[in-house]
């Protein structure tokens, strides 16, 4: 079974005698992340792999995609290694990989991916039964895979992902290495690519499911883009040792994406709509309906944002809070708000009442109840 291993914050240090073995666990089975010698002593070198023929494309990309350190700007070197220390760099490892080998094996068949083929995307753009642009339809220009092509692009931008990781654990803000630094940049890239044969040949069943959600206030747009975004995470996510098909994996996790997106956002129209009736703005039971117009609703929404804006910072803060508006995802009590402010709960209520009334005094004279309700 392959474990999912991820490197962030903390280096990959060799272990001495006295020292424990660092350990990744999952259900039984427990895992070695790589470890390898201190930068200082090794001279950086690329992997003899790179040469491999089945490398080109991705080699390619990533030689122009990462551009070279200043191996004579130290400054520069130390602020781009503190950053490479600070970036997760996930994957699901597999035993094969620490074989001296390795490499040769995982990239010495060919894959053989097919040719874009337009007709593919023309088709899913008039399959989703949406009025859409039909430059949409080169995101879906990709054949499917098959099982052997999709397990080989696995094994292999994991591959790439565990020697970034084992490069990463090799940098020294003391000592920072330029070389290092692109290989491991090349290294991601290269990872990337493989990443994103394997997102482009899934684009279509994106397609497929977010369509089903679709409604005067989703978007079809939105819910692509969001869509793509959960792909992606499900790519970098999915364990290919399973011997489960990536489709089934992805179907599971864009469809509860795009669930999540329409409650959210249905969410928050209730909340701001609430918001308005609490500052005794009057919207009316064709506003309530889910058939409030976009025009509407983004008429609604930046008219409480100018509002809100004139308020003071502590006043604004209370007004978000107490009604969940923006980031604050629940309704925050008076108490909770005494003490993050460091005052007592009665100020939070005057401060409340105060930015109440500003508020109202704002709406009649903007006369909000009055926008015109365009279809």
């Amino acid at each position: 079974m392959n474990t999912i291993v991820t490197s962030s914050n903390t280096k990959i240090r060799p272990q001495s005698r006295s020292s424990k073995t660092n350990t990744v666990s999952r259900g039984n089975t427990m895992a070695k992340p790589p470890v390898a010698k201190r930068s200082s002593a090794i001279t950086v070198r690329k992997p003899t792999w790179f040469k491999l023929p089945e490398l080109n494309p991705a080699l390619t990309a990533a030689k122009d995609q990462v551009d070279a350190p200043d191996s004579s700007a130290r400054p520069s070197l130390i602020q781009r290694t503190k950053a490479i220390l600070k970036q997760e760099i996930g994957f699901i490892t597999n035993a094969q990989f620490a074989e001296p080998s390795a490499a040769k094996k995982i990239f010495a068949n060919p894959i053989e991916l097919s040719h874009v083929q337009h007709e593919i995307g023309l088709a899913t753009v008039r399959k989703a039964g949406v009025d859409l642009p039909s430059h949409l339809g080169r995101l879906c220009e990709a054949k499917l895979l098959t099982p052997e092509q999709e397990s080989t692009l696995f094994m292999r931008m994991n591959f790439l992902r565990y020697h970034a990781a084992i490069q990463r654990s090799l940098l020294d803000i003391n000592e920072p290495s330029a070389a290092r630094i692109e290989l491991i940049q090349q290294l991601l890239v290269m990872a990337d690519w493989h990443r994103d044969r394997i997102v482009e040949a899934n684009t279509r069943l994106v397609f497929s499911i977010v369509k089903k959600f679709i409604n005067a206030n989703n978007q079809f747009d939105d819910l692509l883009s969001d869509g793509i975004v959960a792909l992606i995470r499900a790519v970098e996510k999915f364990d290919y040792g399973r011997g489960f098909r990536f489709s089934t994996y992805a179907t599971q996790v864009v469809r509860r994406n795009a669930y999540r997106q329409v409650v959210q956002k249905q969410e928050e129209r209730i909340k701001v709509i609430g918001g308005l009736q609490d500052m005794n703005i009057d919207i009316s039971d064709e506003d309530r309906g889910s058939a409030i117009s976009e025009t509407r609703w983004h008429e609604l929404r930046s008219r409480l944002a100018l509002m809100l804006g004139d308020l003071d910072r502590r006043e604004k803060f209370i007004v978000r809070a107490r009604f969940s508006l923006g980031s604050h995802r629940k309704v925050h009590t008076l108490q909770a708000l005494a003490d993050r402010l460091g005052v007592s709960k009665e100020r939070v209520r005057q401060l409340e009442r105060r930015a109440m009334e500003k508020l109202r005094a704002m709406a009649s004279q903007v006369k909000l109840v009055e926008l015109e309700i365009l279809d």
